[in-house]
C-alpha cells in the first residue's frame, strides 16, 4: 500500500511504502479495505492523514485520534499531557502508548505513574496509527482502560528526505532519512535535530537529538527487522504559572517564577520483530531492550514549604526494561463458522533508580527519598472471534496479568516487596453491515498499575515517622461501550459511540512529594461523535465531538467532581491538494472547560485554537510549506491547575489560586525540502 502526504515540519513528503497490516495486528488488512473493527471507537489512521496537520510538538500527531488533547504545561523535554474520555491522563496514567512494538509508559516513575515521553518520535517515519478506546481488547494491559495507541515506522521510504524548517521564535529543525537496499534486506537511517527557544521570557534553550538505524527484511507480516533508536534532550522550561503574579505585574503572561527549572533526558533502545503470515495462521515475535533517564526539576509552589530556600525539587528516573511480546493466531472452521483464535505472551522487566530531592537552582539540599526499583510483569491472553453469519460475529477473550516488585528504599520501612494477579474478561459482539451501518456492542474489564513504591510504603519519606496507607499494585477498571458505524456511500463515514467506565480507585503515587495519595471510585459516561467526507481526491474534511460525564462514586464533603476531567472536547479540518501543485489545511481544536477542584467552584476556561497550513510541491520533488501555528493569535491556557503556592511576601499559608500555562502565541514555521 502507497501512502503520501505532507507532514509536520515538511513539504516534499517522500512516498511510503508499508505493509498492509495494522499497527501491531495479527492479520493483514485485505486490499478492498480495512480490516474488520471491533468498536465503533476503534480506528486506524493512515501516515498521510497524520502528515498533512500542522502540529507544535511530536506528541501531538496522536491529536489525530477522535477526542484526544496533547498539551504541555511544562518544557518541551517532558512528556506531553493527555486528555481522553473524562480523564485527565496526566503524563500517560491509562492510555497505553507503545512505538514498534516497545512500550512507552514508564511504571513507578519518578515523575508520576505511566510516564509516557514522545519527544523521541520523528513523525515523518510514522507509517500508520492505530488507536482502541476501552478496556476490550485481550492483548492489551497496563495503562489501556481509556485507551490505546501503536505506532508504527516504516521499513523504508522510496525516496531520501532532506528537510529544514525554521519559525518564530528561535525555531530550526532538520531531518535527514533515506533507505536503500542492502543484501537482501533495507536499511533505513534518519537524522533529527532541533533547536528551539520559545517565546519565554527564559528560553527553552532546546537541544534535542533523536535517531533511527533500521535493517528489514520481507514484510511486517512476512519477515524481520532491527531497529537501533536514539534520543538525547535538555532543556529550561517556563512552568504553570499562578494568575495573581501575572495580573499583579510580577511577571507576564510568558514569565518565569524560578528560572533554574528544566531538566534532562536520554533514551536508547534496541528492537526487533519477527513474523509469518500463512493461509490458517500468523505469527508475530517482538522484543526489545530500553535503557532511559530522565532529571526534572520543578518549583509549583515557589515559598510554600521552604520560604528561604525555596520549593524546586529534583525527580530523577534512570531505567533498564527488557521485554518480549509474542502472538499466534489460528484461522479455521468451527464446523461450518469461520473461526479465529489468538494466544499471546506478554513479559517485561523494569530496573529502576528512582528518587526525590529538594533543591535550590538545581543545587542539592537534601534528599527526599532514594530507592532501587525491580517490577516485572508477566501476562497470558487469549481470545476467539466466530463469524456466526456474514452480518454477525462475537470475540471473547482474557487476559491473566501478573505483577511483582520488589523496593530497596533509603529509608527502611518503605522497603518491601509486593505481588498482585488480575483476570480481565472482555465480550464483543458486531451485527452487520446492513446497508452500510454495523452495530458494535462491547464489555471489558482492564487495570492500571500503582508505583510499586506506593505498595510497599509505611512512612512518609519527608518526615520518616508518619505512617501511610500503602495502595494496592493493581487497580481494576470495567467498561461497555455500544457504538454505530454508517458508511452511506464511498467517501462518507460516520460513527457514534456511548461508553461507561468505572474504575474502583484512582490511587496514584504523587511524584512530586514522594508520597501515594489514594482517590476515590469513579465513573465516567459519555458519547462520542466522528464523521470524515472525502468528496474528491484533494480533499478530506473532518469533525469530531465527545462528551463526557465524570464523577467520584462515594459520598464526600469535597464534591462529586474529578479535578482536571474534561467534559467537551472537539475538532474539525480540512485537507486539500494533490501529488503535486499547492496544498493545505486548517484545523480546530475546542478544549472544553473542566472542573478544578471537587466542588466545581474553580473551573478551567476553555481553549480554541486554530492551526493552518499552505504549500507547493514542484514536480522535481523540491516543496516549501508555511505552516501558522494559532493562527488567531489566542491568549489562551494549554492547562490549568488550582492549588496552593506562596510568592514573596504573602502569607505563610500560601494563597490558593488558578495555575496556567499559557499557549504560545502565533507562530510561523517555514520548511523547504527535497526528495532523492
Amino acid at each position: 500500500m502507497l501512502l503520501s502526504g505532507t507532514a509536520h515540519g515538511q513539504t516534499a513528503l517522500p512516498e511510503i511504502t508499508i505493509s498492509a497490516e495494522r499497527p501491531g495486528a495479527g492479520r493483514t488488512i485485505p486490499d478492498d479495505g480495512p480490516a474488520p473493527q471491533r468498536a465503533a471507537s476503534e480506528g486506524t489512521i493512515s501516515a498521510a492523514e497524520i502528515q498533512s496537520r500542522p502540529v507544535t510538538r511530536p506528541g501531538e500527531v496522536l491529536e489525530a485520534i477522535p477526542g484526544l488533547i496533547v498539551t504541555q504545561h511544562s518544557g518541551e523535554g517532558k512528556a506531553n499531557q493527555y486528555f481522553l474520555r473524562g480523564f485527565n491522563l496526566d503524563h500517560g496514567t491509562d492510555i497505553a502508548i507503545h512505538v514498534d512494538g516497545m512500550p512507552v509508559n514508564m511504571r513507578s516513575h519518578g515523575h508520576g505513574q505511566g510516564y509516557a515521553d514522545l519527544n523521541f518520535l520523528i513523525p515523518e517515519l510514522v507509517g500508520g496509527v492505530w488507536f482502541r478506546k476501552g478496556p476490550y481488547y485481550a492483548d492489551e494491559g497496563d495503562f489501556a482502560s481509556a485507551g490505546s495507541v501503536r505506532i508504527n515506522y516504516v521499513d523504508r521510504l522510496d525516496r531520501g528526505l532532506v528537510q529544514t524548517t525554521i519559525g518564530s521564535y528561535g525555531h530550526w529543525r532538520n531531518l535527514v532519512a533515506g533507505s536503500g537496499a542492502l543484501g537482501e534486506g533495507t536499511i533505513l537511517a534518519a537524522i533529527d535535530t532541533t533547536i528551539y527557544r520559545g517565546p519565554w521570557q527564559v528560553s527553552d534553550d532546546i537541544r534535542k537529538f533523536s535517531g533511527l538505524l533500521r535493517y528489514s527484511q520481507g514484510t511486517d507480516t512476512n519477515g524481520f527487522s532491527l531497529t537501533a533508536m536514539a534520543y538525547a534532550n535538555r532543556w529550561t522550561s517556563t512552568d504553570q504559572v499562578p494568575v495573581r503574579a501575572v495580573a499583579s505585574g510580577l511577571i507576564d503572561r510568558f514569565g518565569s517564577l524560578d528560572p533554574t527549572d528544566g531538566g534532562n533526558a536520554h533514551r536508547f533502545s534496541l528492537s526487533g520483530r519477527w513474523s509469518r503470515s500463512e493461509a490458517d495462521s500468523a505469527s508475530r515475535v517482538e522484543g526489545y531492550v530500553i535503557r532511559s533517564g530522565l532529571n526534572l526539576w520543578n518549583n509549583f509552589t515557589y515559598y510554600l514549604d521552604d520560604p528561604v530556600r525555596g520549593d524546586q525539587f529534583r525527580q530523577r528516573d534512570q531505567r533498564t526494561l527488557i521485554g518480549l511480546n509474542a502472538s499466534h493466531t489460528w484461522f479455521g472452521r468451527l464446523g461450518t463458522i469461520p473461526l479465529e483464535t489468538r494466544v499471546g505472551l506478554q513479559t517485561r522487566h523494569d530496573d529502576i533508580r528512582v528518587g526525590l530531592s529538594r533543591t535550590q537552582a538545581r543545587d542539592l539540599l537534601d534528599v527526599v527519598r532514594d530507592d532501587r526499583v525491580r517490577e516485572t510483569s508477566a501476562a497470558l491472553f487469549a481470545e476467539t472471534t466466530l463469524r456466526w453469519t456474514p452480518w454477525a460475529r462475537t470475540t471473547a477473550g482474557a487476559r491473566v496479568d501478573w505483577y511483582t516488585a520488589s523496593v530497596a528504599s533509603d529509608t527502611a520501612a518503605n522497603s518491601g516487596r509486593a505481588q498482585a494477579a488480575i483476570v480481565s474478561p472482555k465480550l464483543g459482539l458486531v451485527l452487520g453491515p446492513f446497508h452500510g451501518a454495523e452495530l458494535f456492542l462491547n464489555y471489558g474489564e482492564g487495570f492500571h498499575s500503582n508505583d510499586a513504591r506506593g505498595a510497599t510504603i509505611t512512612v512518609d519519606p519527608r518526615d520518616k515517622v508518619t505512617p501511610v496507607d500503602r495502595v494496592p499494585l493493581l487497580v481494576k477498571s470495567r467498561g461497555a461501550e455500544a457504538g454505530l458505524r454508517y458508511r452511506p456511500v464511498a467517501g462518507l463515514e460516520t460513527s457514534f459511540a456511548v461508553f461507561g467506565l468505572d474504575f474502583a480507585s484512582e490511587n496514584l503515587f504523587v511524584g512530586d512529594a514522594g508520597t501515594t495519595e489514594p482517590s476515590r471510585p469513579s465513573r465516567r459516561i459519555g458519547v462520542e461523535w466522528t464523521a470524515k467526507w472525502q468528496p474528491a481526491a484533494w480533499v478530506t474534511l473532518d469533525a469530531e465531538i465527545a462528551y463526557t460525564r465524570t464523577r467520584f462514586t462515594n459520598a464526600d464533603p469535597a464534591g462529586p467532581f474529578v479535578p482536571g476531567a474534561p467534559v467537551a472536547i472537539a475538532a474539525a479540518g480540512f485537507t486539500l491538494g494533490g501529488a503535486t501543485g499547492w496544498y493545505g489545511g486548517m484545523r480546530l481544536r475546542y478544549f472544553g472547560p473542566r472542573p478544578l477542584i471537587e466542588d466545581n467552584s474553580q473551573k478551567a476556561p476553555a481553549t480554541t485554537l486554530v492551526n493552518g497550513r499552505v504549500g507547493y510541491r514542484f514536480d522535481n520533488g523540491v516543496a516549501v510549506q508555511l505552516d501558522v501555528l494559532n493562527l488567531f493569535n489566542v491568549a489562551a491556557s494549554q492547562i490549568d491547575y488550582f492549588y496552593t503556592s506562596r510568592l514573596p511576601g504573602e502569607p505563610a499559608g500560601g494563597i490558593a489560586d488558578r495555575h496556567f500555562k499559557p499557549v504560545e502565541p502565533r507562530a510561523l514555521r517555514l520548511t523547504v525540502s527535497g526528495r532523492f
